[in-house]
């Protein structure tokens, strides 16, 4: 078993997904397009569930536009959201350096579970591969460099505890108004502690995006969610193309 097959997550396709997802992934590795057109055609190896997050994530960003602040996600695992964000400025406001995008993660899975956290969510999981955060900045600094103003770093990937990592950058950046906010920590305490560490850093306006709000194998973003913000005080909508994924529009 390689490390990667070795971490571990939850999953909710049929029998017969690992053996299509796979071939996928040979497809991939064995590709025969010429590498100068390669990242031209990754449309291909696009399932349909990658591709709604894709348009989750640009429907999110399309509301902030008019907002000033940055977007951080808390709970960036292998990146691909940052870089989706870092992809998006550069369409929509490619001369907006201060739309920062901040990423936070551990890179080394959950540091520990609460008993709201349910059953399914384990210590340890959701890690990712040996130094990624390194692989994955230096793949947003490529992604930023294709757009307007490369020169101005636009971009922080920080690796850490959220409970320590998002008070020490607030305290380093105290002029930080946050735009959009998307949680995918999947567990109570983490999400908690960031909801509440940002409530004083937000907009009429911003956007507050959701990985696992009302999905019963993580109870604990729910509960946190509720703690912090209370479900008859914001309008949690759901974008119809993806069933697990929710946001609110700070009024």
């Amino acid at each position: 078993m390689n490390e990667s097959q070795s971490i571990s997550i939850v999953t909710y396709g049929d029998a017969q997904e690992p053996d299509r997802r796979g071939r996928l992934v040979e497809l991939l590795r064995n590709c025969p397009i010429p590498d100068n057109e390669l990242l031209l055609n990754m449309g291909l190896f696009l399932t349909s569930q990658t591709l709604s997050r894709l348009l989750f994530m640009d429907f999110l960003y399309r509301q902030v536009i008019p907002v000033q602040g940055v977007i951080m996600e808390f709970g960036c695992r292998w990146g691909q959201n940052v870089a989706t964000f870092t992809s998006l400025r550069g369409i929509y406001e490619p001369f907006n350096r201060l739309r920062k995008v901040v990423g936070f993660d551990t890179f080394s899975g959950f540091p520990a579970t609460d008993g709201k956290d349910g059953t399914k969510m384990i210590k340890g999981g959701y890690s990712v591969t040996k130094d990624y955060e390194k692989y994955l900045g230096e793949i947003v600094q490529l992604q930023e460099q294709e757009s307007p103003l490369p020169h101005i770093r636009k971009h922080e990937i920080i690796k850490g505890d959220v409970m320590e990592t998002v008070p020490a950058y607030f305290e380093a950046n105290p002029h930080t108004i946050i735009a959009l906010a998307y949680f995918d920590l999947d567990l109570y305490g983490p999400t908690k502690a960031c909801l509440d560490l940002i409530k004083d850093r937000i907009t009429p306006g911003t956007v507050l995006g959701f990985d696992e709000l009302n999905d019963p194998d993580t109870p604990g973003e729910t509960l946190a969610f509720q703690e912090c913000l209370g479900l008859r005080n914001v309008a949690v909508k759901r974008f119809p193309y993806n069933a697990r994924t929710s946001y609110v529009v700070i009024q």
